[in-house]
């Protein structure tokens, strides 16, 4: 079965509240070293990201009169914000728990974020996936895939006899042998292959009929 978020998210996560203010955003991010984290309002709902990037135009565009006075017309919209109400991005772009480590790596390369707060069926925090979460599903040794894919796919899924296919995995990719009597088949049990988690690249050499 494809990886979900919820087997690869962090639960401890670190988060302020919109009224937090510019310290107190900056002291955690120095202590918990991270560089952006969700915003949350009352119910602990997500509304926003604020990162390292939405702080920097308070310090690029100081409050000083002069200044202000002379490039005013160039002040990003956030020089002068001060919670994280103000400085953040908003709304926050998020996922759920249930969906898969592909979804959510297609979400972060389409919207080029690094990180995706988890939020429950009720708009709650409940963890907070990044790119690093992501990538850790091919940790995963090839002896592990191995079984996965014999004793999972072919004999529990598609109720097929392993002794029937020859599956070789090295460093993720998987080479899968066999005979099957149809391509619907031999092509749902590729898919099949292509979802088990830590698998980089599926070579088929199964032999079947081609549809006309």
């Amino acid at each position: 079965m494809p990886s979900l978020v919820a087997e690869v998210m962090t639960y401890n996560v670190v988060a302020v509240r919109q009224e937090a203010g510019f310290k107190e955003i900056v002291a955690v991010m120095q202590r918990r070293r991270v560089s952006a984290f969700p915003v949350l309002d009352a119910s602990d709902r997500v509304i926003g990201i604020v990162s390292e990037a939405d702080l920097l135009p308070h310090e690029a565009y100081p409050a000083r009169p002069s200044a202000r006075n002379n490039q005013r017309r160039q002040f990003p919209y956030k020089a002068d914000a001060l919670t994280a109400g103000e400085l953040m991005t908003s709304p926050a772009i998020t996922i759920s728990p249930q969906a898969t480590v592909t979804e959510a790596a297609r979400v972060m390369h389409g919207r080029k974020v690094k990180r995706l707060p988890v939020i429950g069926d009720d708009g709650r925090l409940v963890g907070i996936v990044s790119q690093v979460d992501l990538l850790g599903v091919y940790d995963r040794p090839d002896a592990q895939i191995c079984t996965e894919i014999t004793e999972r796919v072919i004999a529990g899924d598609f109720v097929l006899d392993p002794r029937e296919f020859t599956v070789l995995v090295g460093s993720g990719v998987v080479t899968v042998s066999g005979k099957l009597e149809r391509q619907d088949i031999a092509l749902s049990l590729l898919e099949a292959i292509w979802d088990v988690a830590g698998v980089v690249d599926v070579r088929d050499r199964l032999t079947y009929p081609v549809n006309s």
